[in-house]
C-alpha cells in the first residue's frame, strides 16, 4: 500500500536537503538561491521496516512576492490532498515569518498529520528557540539539522507512528491489480472507457478516500482483475492544479498499490522524458511493467519497420532493463486491447513463479561451470548452492558461495541474462542475492 510523505515550506528552509538526507540520495539540487528546486522529487526511504514515497515540492520561478504566495498555496493544498503526512520546514534560526503563518493557517485546517520541522538546528541549540514555534499551533516541532542529520530519527519515528494504519484497499479479495499509467493525454481515460464500457454491470468501482487510486473489478472473457485507475480521479479542485506533478504524485500512488503497470506511450510524439521517468518509478517499485504504445491508428508510420525502429528506441531509453512486452495498439478503436491485459495476466504470473531447486541447480551450474566468475586478487568465488525465495514480491534467487563480496555487477547481469533464457520472466525485474554459505 502506497504511503506518501511531502514536504513543504516557504523557499530555502532547507527542503531538498531534508528530502536527500531521508532518500539517501543526492537527487535533489542543493543551492543557496531561493526557488532552486523547479521540479519536484520524488524518492523512497524506509524506517522501521515501513517504506514510504517522500515527494518534496517546490518549484518556484519567478522571484515575486505575490507569485510566491499564490505559488505555495499550490504545493500546500496539492499536498493535503495526496499526501498521509506532511512534514513542515521552518528555518530555525529566521523564527516564523508571515508566509510561515499562512502556511500553518491552511495546514491546521486540513485535518492531516502536520509535523513542524525546524530545520538548520546545526549546533544544537534549538533547545532554546523552538519554542516559538508552538505558536504555529501545529504541536510539538522536532528540531533538526538536516545538513548533518541530528535529529531525523526521531522525526521519522513520528512519520511511523503517524502513518495511517490499514486502509480498505487491504480488504479488497487477492485478485491481480494493474494500473494504468502515463503522461497526460497519452490516452489512460480512453483505455478505461474501452475497456470498461460494454456490460457496465459486470464492473464495480470502489472508490476510496480523494487521495485513494480508483480500483474497478474487471470480470469478463476470462479475466478477473482489478483496474487500478490513475485517470480516473481528475476532480478539479480549488487548486490550479500542476498537471505534471499532479500526474506523477498520482502514479506513484497508483504503481505502489498494483502489481503490474501497463505503461501508455502516445506514438504521435515517441518517447519523452516523463515516461522514461514514470518507467523509473515502476523500476524503483519493482512492478512488473507493460509498454503500450497508444494511437498506433493515427501513427504516422505503421509499417513494420516502423515498428520495429519504435521497439528498439523504447528499448533502448529504458535499458538496462529490457525484458518487457510492447504492444501497439489504440485505446479509440480498441486495436489490441485485450492483447494488452493477456500480457498483464502474464507478467503477473511471472512474478509468481516458483521454480523447483533442483532444476535451477541443474541448469544454472552447468552456465556457471561454463564461466565461471572472474577470480579477484588470485581468489577464485564457487557458486556452491541456488535457492529461490519463497514468497517474495519479485523472483528472488539466492546464491550460496565462498566469497559474495567478490561477485561484480558485470557477472551479476550474466547470470539474471541466463536466468530469463531458461525462465519465462518477461515483464517482471529480479532479485539476485549472493549469500556465504
Amino acid at each position: 500500500m502506497g504511503r506518501l510523505v511531502a514536504i513543504v515550506g516557504r523557499p530555502n528552509v532547507g527542503k531538498s536537503t531534508l528530502f536527500n538526507r531521508l532518500t539517501q540520495t543526492r537527487a535533489a539540487i542543493v543551492d543557496d538561491t531561493s526557488g532552486t528546486t523547479r521540479d519536484r522529487q520524488y524518492g523512497t526511504m524506509e524506517w522501521n521496516g515501513m517504506e514510504m514515497s517522500v515527494v518534496d515540492t517546490g518549484g518556484w520561478v519567478v522571484n515575486s512576492e505575490d507569485i510566491f504566495e499564490g505559488e505555495i498555496n499550490k504545493q500546500v493544498h496539492l499536498a493535503i490532498e495526496e499526501a498521509d503526512v506532511i512534514l513542515f520546514v521552518v528555518d530555525i534560526k529566521n523564527g516564523i515569518t508571515d508566509l510561515d503563518d499562512h502556511v500553518a493557517d491552511i495546514l491546521r485546517r486540513s485535518n492531516k498529520p502536520v509535523i513542524v520541522v525546524t530545520n538548520k538546528d546545526d549546533n544544537n541549540e534549538g533547545v532554546f528557540t523552538e519554542a516559538e514555534f508552538y505558536a504555529l499551533g501545529l504541536g510539538k516541532p522536532f528540531s533538526i539539522s538536516a545538513i548533518n542529520g541530528a535529529g531525523t530519527g526521531d522525526l521519522l519515528d513520528e512519520v511511523v507512528r503517524l502513518m495511517p494504519q490499514k486502509s480498505h484497499e487491504e480488504t479488497l479479495e487477492e485478485l491481480p491489480r494493474f494500473a494504468i499509467v502515463g503522461r497526460p493525454n497519452a490516452g489512460k481515460s480512453s483505455l478505461i472507457n474501452s475497456l470498461m464500457d460494454e456490460e457496465r454491470n459486470i464492473v464495480t468501482d470502489i472508490a476510496g478516500t480523494t487521495r485513494d487510486s480508483i480500483y474497478s473489478r474487471y470480470k469478463k472473457f476470462g479475466f478477473d482483475f482489478y483496474l487500478v485507475d490513475t485517470a480516473g480521479i481528475r476532480k478539479k479542485n480549488k487548486v490550479n492544479e500542476d498537471i505534471e506533478y499532479y500526474s506523477v504524485l498520482r502514479s506513484i500512488r497508483a504503481i505502489e498499490n498494483s502489481d503490474v503497470c501497463i505503461l501508455l506511450i502516445d506514438a504521435t510524439r515517441g518517447i519523452e522524458a516523463q515516461d522514461v521517468n514514470i518507467f523509473s518509478i515502476v523500476q524503483k517499485a519493482r512492478k512488473g511493467i507493460v509498454v503500450l504504445v497508444n494511437k498506433w491508428d493515427i501513427a504516422a508510420e505503421k509499417s513494420q519497420q516502423g515498428i520495429t525502429a519504435m521497439e528498439q528506441a523504447i528499448r533502448s531509453r529504458f535499458a538496462p532493463f529490457t525484458d518487457f512486452p510492447i504492444i501497439f495498439g489504440s485505446a479509440v478503436t480498441k486495436q489490441r486491447i485485450f492483447k494488452v491485459l493477456e500480457a498483464a495476466v502474464e507478467v503477473y504470473n511471472n512474478r509468481h513463479i516458483e521454480i523447483p531447486t533442483s532444476q535451477l541447480n541443474n541448469l544454472l551450474q552447468a552456465d556457471i561451470a561454463a564461466f565461471p566468475p572472474p577470480a579477484v586478487k588470485g581468489k577464485y568465488v564457487k557458486i556452491k548452492y541456488i535457492t529461490m525465495l519463497k514468497n517474495a514480491h519479485v523472483p528472488t534467487f539466492i546464491f550460496f558461495c565462498n566469497l559474495p563480496q567478490w561477485i561484480r555487477d558485470p557477472y551479476k547481469r550474466y547470470l539474471e541474462n541466463k536466468i530469463r533464457e531458461h525462465w519465462k520472466l518477461t515483464g517482471t525485474t529480479i532479485n539476485l542475492f549472493f549469500r556465504e554459505k
